[in-house]
């Protein structure tokens, strides 16, 4: 009877510490923007900066022009999924953040996107300001050389989802059930 008390007791004081800590994490992330500020260049050589992941639904991808297999796939994926949402896609922009600014220009960011799509807008420039980017919005990122002296780069491979405010909304992972990347971009188009 006693060890079925203290169960109840420890319980409560569980759930309690637990709404005590959301309720905290609330208050310290209101008003605050998921990532953090950045000023780097889109693809045309223009200053772009955190402003441009608000005012509307974003979705952001971080990789690279070198990439084999994850880049290419997500960011032929991506227009596929924004393709079929037609008219529910007009307000969503997408973004692709290189994480290899030190081959990926801004020359090359556009030749490369144009393969892919017309409104996925790229993101390059200084490597510590990309590098601070990417660490600022919790992307994994880590150079790996390889035995003929060229390099390539390991990195998150899901698409990240931000609301209307720059906040996280979600992610799409990669190779991700279409229908279900569907129904979270249509989601997310939505919540403006």
């Amino acid at each position: 009877m006693m060890r079925s008390i203290l169960i109840g007791i420890l319980a409560v004081m569980a759930v309690g510490v637990g709404l005590l800590t959301f309720q905290w994490y609330q208050q310290q992330s209101s008003g605050k923007a998921f990532g953090v500020p950045f000023e780097l260049v889109d693809q045309d050589g223009n200053t772009i900066t955190e402003a441009a992941f608000k005012g509307g639904p974003r979705v952001v991808f971080f990789g690279f022009t070198h990439c084999p297999e994850v880049c290419p796939t997500t960011l032929f994926e991506l227009d596929g999924y924004l393709e079929q949402l037609g008219d529910d896609a007009a307000d969503i922009k997408p973004y692709f953040v290189s994480i290899d600014p030190e081959r990926d220009t801004p020359e090359v960011m556009k030749t490369y996107l144009s393969n892919f799509s017309d409104r996925i807008t790229g993101i390059t420039g200084d490597p510590e300001k990309v590098a601070a980017m990417a660490k600022g919005f919790s992307i994994y990122v880590r150079k790996v050389e390889l035995e003929d002296g060229d390099y390539t780069m390991d990195h998150t491979a899901s698409i990240l989802l931000l609301d209307s405010d720059g906040d996280f909304f979600g992610t799409i992972a990669y190779e991700e059930n279409s229908e279900t990347a569907i129904a979270k971009l249509k989601r997310l188009a939505n919540e403006t």
